[in-house]
């Protein structure tokens, strides 16, 4: 009883989060990701696709795509439909239509590492090597979502081959922006021109995001409340774990993951992994 009125009193002031308590509409699209995948990127490209006339930036990206992590369900209910959403939540079998952004997790552990450290969850001084064991063992905080391979595999495997499930990798992102744009356009319906689509490229940069950051870290959620010698956009490269990843590291992601990491087509760099396939 007390813990419902608690529930109905968060929703009625908007105080909940969202997060998979929601209401569903038909006409959702979902922008998916395992943290720290280059969703937030994903979203700017969107955003400038679909609202080609608005200044996207860090002030109005959470009206534009809500994170479902940042805004109540209160608020959420009220973003005009057809809405576009960005969550890090595994399957959900009410989203029907989704954009998966994929990123290799030997990438992703050391951006995961910088951000925890922004948002002062670890110490500077945590040890990197005892970082790795808690990613593949799902210890983090944002354990909720699952592991890197609980959350991809929940959707690959469910959704893989639905005409409404649209799998980017990140790694094509950077290599090929302007392509990976017009699947999207294409996956939602959209007849873009190209100059539409270079435009959208052109303001979804990480170095205009970078510059936006600066701007306006202190108002935007994700970055009010945290350092600001750490940055929330990063380098938006790939392969970054050929030089900063040990060898321990990368066969510890490798054993836990390698099978769908060499489905998803990451080459596996372990030498016992790969003789062993």
């Amino acid at each position: 009883m007390i813990y419902g009125l608690k529930f109905v009193m968060k929703y009625a002031f908007g105080l909940d989060q969202a997060g998979r308590n929601f209401a569903v509409f038909p006409d959702d699209t979902f922008v998916v990701s395992y943290p720290r995948s280059g969703n937030t990127w994903t979203r700017f490209l969107i955003a400038n696709l679909v609202y080609p006339n608005e200044d996207v930036t860090f002030a109005n990206i959470e009206k534009l795509i809500p994170d479902t992590s940042s805004i109540s369900s209160r608020s959420l209910r009220r973003t005009p439909r057809p809405r576009f959403i960005k969550t890090h939540e595994y399957f959900d079998h009410r989203y029907r239509k989704v954009i998966y952004v994929v990123r290799d997790p030997r990438d992703v552990v050391l951006s995961h590492y910088d951000f925890q450290r922004k948002y002062r969850q670890i110490d500077d001084q945590y040890p990197f090597e005892n970082y790795v064991d808690d990613f593949v063992k799902g210890n983090l905080i944002s354990k909720g979502w699952g592991t890197w391979g609980e959350n991809v595999a929940s959707w690959i495997s469910t959704r893989g081959n639905s005409p409404d499930f649209l799998l980017l990798h990140y790694e094509d992102m950077i290599g090929d922006t302007f392509r990976e744009l017009g699947r999207i356009a294409q996956f939602l319906g959209i007849k873009a021109s190209l100059s539409l689509l270079e435009t959208a490229v052109s303001r979804s940069t990480a170095d205009r995001m970078r510059e936006l950051e600066k701007m306006q870290s202190a108002d935007w959620v994700a970055t009010k409340k945290h350092r600001k010698d750490i940055p929330f956009v990063r380098s938006a490269r790939s392969g970054g774990w050929r030089e900063q990843l040990s060898e321990n590291s990368i066969a510890k992601i490798e054993s836990a993951w390698g099978e769908l990491m060499t489905t998803l087509g990451y080459q596996l760099a372990s030498a016992k992994l790969v003789g062993a396939r």
